[in-house]
């Protein structure tokens, strides 16, 4: 410490310091000054074992910090998806008939699940009806689900959930959207024995809104109440 600096620091600081040290070693910018001072006070020749000490220990801080942070922001996005699922899920049970269960998939649950377009595509092995332009129904022939889901590449199990761009081959099936989809999540839907599959199909215009690397439990536990839902209804 210099003479300049020592006249400097009163004794009512010094004292303050010394009963509080927690001060400094609390401030990383003030140990990092400090650091720097003792080693441009010790030369170049001279390595400060304790100044390398306390970078590592505040890099390795630094790093946890990070991680801590990471986990949080996690979780929160984890809770907030969740909550988002629940309410869409409230949303299907509060129709009181089939047609206002249709309608209500575009008027209340895809603006909850915050997607441009939610359709139900059901095989049929009668005849096809004229598909509907923004209708949530859409009535397709015998083999759809499954060309849909492969979208030209290589089928997977029937059971899985698909996130992807947008494919070609569902686009005429997303109809009038808000916005132009970009990305899309496929979930099939086993209606039981003795009946054709169906698939529930949600379009986003935010491209990394649905992509393979995430995942899919949320979406999985919606798409099984969905499922029973759904079942309810064709069984009346």
């Amino acid at each position: 410490m210099t003479e300049q600096t020592a006249a400097e620091l009163t004794e009512e600081i010094r004292a303050r310091l010394l009963a509080q040290p927690e001060l400094i070693l609390a401030d990383r910018d003030l140990m990092r000054a400090l650091i720097g001072a003792r080693e441009a006070e010790v030369g170049e020749n001279v390595i400060d074992i304790r100044g390398r000490a306390m970078q590592a220990l505040e890099s390795r801080l630094d790093r946890l910090e990070a991680a801590h942070e990471s986990v949080i922001s996690a979780a929160y996005d984890n809770q907030s998806g969740m909550n988002t699922i629940h309410r869409a899920v409230l949303s299907l049970l509060e129709p009181t008939d089939f047609e206002e269960f249709l309608e209500n998939l575009d008027v209340a649950v895809a603006p909850i699940l915050r997607v441009e377009t939610l359709r139900l595509v059901m095989e049929s092995g009668g005849e096809i009806p004229a598909p509907e332009a923004s209708g949530p129904l859409v009535i397709a022939p015998s083999g759809t689900v499954a060309r849909l889901i492969s979208g030209g590449r290589r089928m997977p199990r029937g059971d899985d959930i698909v996130l992807r761009r947008l494919a070609r081959e569902t686009l005429p099936f997303h109809g009038e959207a808000r916005a132009p989809i970009r990305s899309e999540a496929l979930l099939p839907i086993d209606l039981g024995p003795g009946r054709f599959p169906a698939l529930l199909l949600m379009g986003s215009a935010d491209l990394g809104r649905f992509n393979p690397a995430q995942g899919t439990d949320l979406l999985r536990f919606f798409g099984q109440a969905f499922r029973l839902v759904l079942i309810s209804w064709l069984r009346k």
